[in-house]
């Protein structure tokens, strides 16, 4: 049958799958299939309605772009910084403290960092680049979210450490650390440090990491229900047996 993401069966019986298992779990699914059972669904029996869809700011928006598609799904807890022009008053932090809050909180993580650069800068900043991630990704990170540009695409390729970001630039003037570890917004999605982050070509999600094993599970339910609905419709012939096979299904629902 069709499918849309390599999975496998459901959870073993009482929860036996630690959260690094979990994840793993996750990089299993695409990203779209991890939004519909957090609250792209309501009213599904293996939706989790966590958010309301359209009001709370839980997955990004069309403005990223994904670097390696071939990598597949990431996953893993939100490591979150800020970024900005040097401020005279303040230089409190550097890289260093990025780095030592990936060491410390739980692995693998996202590292998700907003650029809050004025606008004649904003699309100039090419902001995180090869020695940025292979330091990242030593202390834990396998991938990163951001809202405006990064840099050397081509050094970073063979990292298999994931981007989505908003464009690509070559260069960067001077850059500072304004927070670690405090609530980001990237591109329409909200994040709180340690909150588990699935990315993938379609963009991010983001949902709390007390849910994590909810989310595998229904997100593998779903799947399977899923791939067989859409092997039944490319096999029907005609809009009739089209209806019958999507007649409890979402998108045929009257409201």
């Amino acid at each position: 049958p069709f499918s849309s993401a390599s999975h496998q069966g459901p959870l073993p019986a009482g929860g036996m799958m630690s959260d690094v298992e979990l994840l793993e779990e996750l990089k299993k699914i695409d990203t779209p299939t991890i939004t519909n059972v957090v609250a792209t669904y309501p009213g599904n029996e293996l939706c989790l309605s966590l958010y309301s869809p359209w009001t709370e700011n839980w997955y990004t928006d069309n403005r990223l772009g994904c670097w390696y598609p071939e990598l597949g799904p990431m996953a893993g807890y939100a490591i979150t910084c800020t970024y900005s022009v040097p401020d005279p008053n303040y230089k409190e932090l550097t890289l260093m403290d990025v780095l030592e809050a990936m060491d410390r909180l739980g692995k693998p993580s996202i590292f998700c960092f907003q650029q809050k650069f004025p606008p004649e800068l904003a699309d100039k900043v090419g902001l995180s680049g090869g020695n940025m991630t292979s330091s990242m990704r030593a202390c834990g990170a396998i991938g990163a979210v951001t809202n405006g540009p990064s840099r050397d695409i081509h050094e970073i390729r063979p990292m298999d450490f994931q981007y989505l970001t908003r464009g690509i630039c070559a260069g960067h003037g001077p850059q500072a650390i304004q927070a670690v570890q405090g609530p980001v917004s990237i591109s329409g999605m909200d994040v709180a440090p340690g909150e588990i982050v699935h990315m993938d070509e379609n963009g991010a999600v983001k949902f709390p990491a007390d849910r994590l094993e909810e989310v595998v599970t229904n997100a593998k339910a779903l799947l399977e229900k899923e791939d067989d609905r859409v092997g039944q419709i490319l096999e029907a012939s005609g809009l009739g047996e089209v209806k019958a096979i999507l007649s409890d299904h979402e998108y045929v629902k009257k409201a």
